[in-house]
């Protein structure tokens, strides 16, 4: 069997797998329909490894030289629909992830917050005074993702997270309990921002996991694919936000998901673009510079859409 056979075979037994995992039977031998969360945690939990030997070793006319200029620390690139690994490394090291983390805020805001709530910048969210939210401003909490997520706003963070759990501790822990059920086994919450902080940390397979997960959720998937917006305040005025992930207007079918950075955790960027009817997702953990995470995240996606073409 050729090795594009296999990859094939490989990938249709994947799909196969999936669709039977959208059913169980329960003591009766009665078939009963999983829930659509835990459809999305079956298809997260696809992340199939034994393939990547064989597309490192084909003969495939993709050329794999760029990837070895690559800075970035850490990454993963996967295939979507089948969870299969076209190229990684270091994915299931733990790193500082730095803003990546609003990622898993901003989706639990979604899943327990109500988008029209009034949430207000108060001294105890404060905290960072770097954020372009300010003392005695408030906004609806949807509008308030938008800013968290385009700007990367990190006292925005805090709000949501002191409106949802109650204080930052709670919220916490209710992050890591998520992660805990995504099976991000690798992977500690101690704020809401990614601010640094020695027990913050992630990989970049788990994160893999998070975006996916969160991508099908239509609300977030909308919030960090919208390049830019004006965001208003419940006073009338607003914020004109610009998305920081560059990838959104240079990348042809990328749409989402989020930057990252601090000195702790480098530059970090995770992307995900649609070509040809393939979707492919990257996490990209501590490369050399702003700039340098995007270009390097383009060379991997457009590696793997050039792997997929090819086999």
């Amino acid at each position: 069997m050729t090795q594009k056979s296999l990859f094939h075979w490989s990938c249709l037994l994947t799909l196969l797998l999936v669709v039977v995992s959208c059913h169980w039977s329960d003591s009766t031998g009665t078939r009963i329909a999983l829930t659509p969360e835990q459809i999305r945690l079956e298809h997260i939990s696809d992340i199939d490894s034994t393939m990547l030997l064989t597309i490192l070793n084909s003969d495939t006319t993709v050329d794999k030289e760029p990837l070895r200029t690559l800075s970035a620390d850490a990454w993963m690139l996967i295939d979507d629909a089948t969870g299969c690994v076209i190229s990684q490394k270091y994915a299931n090291e733990p790193r500082f992830m730095a803003s990546l983390t609003k990622m898993m805020t901003c989706l639990l805001a979604i899943e327990n917050g109500n988008l029209s709530d009034t949430i207000s910048i108060t001294d105890d969210v404060f905290v960072c005074r770097d954020s372009r939210v300010r003392l005695g401003e408030s906004y609806l909490l949807g509008d308030l993702l938008y800013e968290m997520m385009l700007q990367s706003d990190n006292d925005a963070a805090y709000a949501l997270a002191k409106h949802i759990g109650g204080d930052t501790i709670q919220f916490c822990e209710m992050m890591n309990e998520k992660a805990a059920y995504l099976g991000m086994e690798n992977t500690h919450f101690a704020n809401p921002n990614g601010m640094p902080a020695p027990d913050n940390y992630s990989t970049a397979s788990d994160i893999v996991r998070l975006a996916r997960y969160a991508m099908h959720d239509s609300l977030f998937a909308d919030i960090v694919g919208t390049p830019e917006r004006k965001v208003p305040m419940t006073d009338g005025r607003h914020m004109d936000c610009q998305n920081t992930n560059v990838l959104l207007r240079t990348y042809e079918g990328c749409f989402g998901i989020k930057t990252g950075y601090t000195r702790q955790a480098g530059n970090c960027l995770a992307s995900v673009a649609t070509r040809d009817g393939k979707t492919l997702y990257c996490v990209l953990l501590n490369s050399r510079s702003m700039r340098s995470r995007f270009t390097e995240s383009a060379i991997l996606l457009d590696y793997g859409f050039n792997v997929m073409k090819n086999l």
